[in-house]
């Protein structure tokens, strides 16, 4: 069985930093699948999905990360092509990756006791987000 849901978000950018994993809950126990996975995908070019501890001193450390590792302050050929200055945006997304899939046993989440799902907008601007899940199992 294959169960497609999904989840709307609005997101401030600049490395917005959201807990879904409620929400992510909330679709699979609907679902009533109780062994199998969810993947869970966010649509943009410019966001991403990972799993953090949810407090906000690592929260901090990763919006910090990302910043060293692919600052906003340093020149981009996408900037120069389009003019719309998110080029580092597009580069910490496609590093962190638009989805992920999380083991789903006796209907629930197959989570660590301290890890979330958690969508990151790094965009320059607040965004519209669609995050789709397919929900597969029995």
């Amino acid at each position: 069985m294959v169960i497609t849901k999904s989840i709307s978000l609005h997101t401030k950018g600049d490395c917005d930093i959201i807990d879904i994993t409620p929400q992510v809950e909330q679709k699979v126990a609907e679902s009533n699948v109780k062994d199998g996975t969810v993947t869970v995908f966010v649509a943009g070019s410019t966001a991403g999905i990972t799993t953090i501890e949810y407090e906000p001193g690592l929260i901090a450390d990763l919006r910090d990360m990302w910043e060293r590792l692919v600052p906003k302050s340093i020149s981009y050929n996408h900037d120069r092509r389009w003019g719309d200055g998110n080029g580092y945006a597009h580069v910490r997304a496609s590093l962190l990756g638009a989805s992920l899939t999380v083991p789903l046993t006796d209907g629930k989440l197959a989570l660590g006791t301290w890890q979330q799902l958690a969508v990151i907008d790094f965009d320059n601007r607040p965004r519209s987000r669609q995050i789709t899940l397919q929900i597969m199992g029995d």
